[in-house]
């Protein structure tokens, strides 16, 4: 879909196709090839494709073209069930800002609406410095719901408990609902981990196009009020806080697994118990159980139940032992 902005707002395709010469910004998101050849015939720009936006070398992602600049980064699609990394392109001239991107974006539309609100007078440089402007804030929005996100998990994790609150103190969890409890937690991080990561490579892909348009703007007219630099601060503060966030979701992939480390534990713990248990009645059996003889029980008439008594000692003394000990 390719969609046509002036200065004063949003502008139609003219008939056959043709690209009316007001058009200071063209956006085409997942372009077909007519409207691509469109493009290409009314700015003079080679329009890359998707592949060649996706090339993850430096001097691919940020050249200089004829009459002005050819960059790329991914960007997040900023989808909370399955967020992906999708290529985004732009190229700017002293005439025309061209963006090539491949899924939606709030950022865009943001953009678009600033410029029909705008003086008229808006230029190619300007709404450049708009879109990144838009995309800084919704980088910025990502990370602050993925903090909320994450304290809301740092709350299950060290709260962890499976049963209702009026359940609490009256029976103890089931295995599985503990396992799949704790599950849910690991996916949860998985989850955000591969999100953070996403979103770092969207703002390191930004903070990579900043120093090269400010180092190689000459003559693509620029506006000189302090807004890039801004930009580059904001890029700056939002990699400082990605980075709180990525050790802070490594935190809690240490905790959860912790836990399960516990839960591990308390199944062997049982199991220990049990063993333990069982080894001295086994042993009194098994000296009674030999066939020897001269025994001086065999004939005892209180042999039987002197060693049913005895078996049943050795197993309670154990458990007491272990009950005391607060093992369960």
């Amino acid at each position: 879909m390719l969609s046509l902005h002036g200065p004063e707002g949003p502008l139609a395709i003219e008939p056959g196709g043709r690209i009316p010469d007001g058009a200071v910004w063209l956006d085409m998101n997942d372009p077909t090839p007519e409207e691509a050849a469109a493009v290409e015939a009314s700015t003079g720009l080679r329009v890359p494709s998707r592949a060649a936006l996706a090339e993850v070398e430096n001097s691919s992602r940020l050249r200089r073209v004829k009459g002005g600049l050819s960059l790329s980064t991914p960007m997040i699609t900023f989808e909370r069930s399955d967020s992906q990394l999708k290529p985004l392109g732009l190229m700017l001239t002293k005439d025309h800002l061209v963006t090539i991107r491949f899924h939606e974006l709030r950022s865009f539309a943001s953009a678009a609406k600033r410029i029909a609100e705008g003086d008229g007078s808006v230029t190619p440089s300007e709404v450049f410095l708009v879109v990144l402007e838009e995309l800084v804030d919704n980088l910025a929005d990502a990370l602050e719901d993925m903090a909320t996100e994450l304290d809301t998990l740092s709350s299950r994790i060290f709260d962890f408990d499976v049963r209702g609150p009026e359940r609490r103190r009256l029976e103890s969890p089931p295995p599985r609902r503990r396992d799949l409890a704790l599950r849910r937690i690991l996916h949860g991080i998985s989850r955000r981990g591969k999100a953070l990561g996403k979103i770092r490579a969207s703002l390191l892909g930004l903070e990579r196009i900043v120093p090269f348009v400010s180092a190689a703007c000459d003559g693509l007219g620029l506006p000189e009020d302090g807004r890039f630099e801004t930009i580059k601060r904001d890029i700056e503060s939002l990699d400082e806080f990605e980075t709180r966030l990525a050790e802070n979701v490594q935190f809690l992939l240490d905790a959860a697994l912790g836990l399960i480390n516990i839960e591990q534990n308390n199944v062997f713990r049982v199991l220990t118990v049990v063993s333990v248990v069982g080894v001295p009645p086994t042993l009194i059996a098994s000296m009674y159980g030999m066939n020897f003889k001269h025994m001086p029980e065999l004939d005892w008439t209180y042999g039987y139940p002197y060693a049913l008594a005895l078996i049943l000692v050795s197993a309670l003394a154990p458990i007491i032992y272990f009950r005391m000990r607060g093992w369960f």
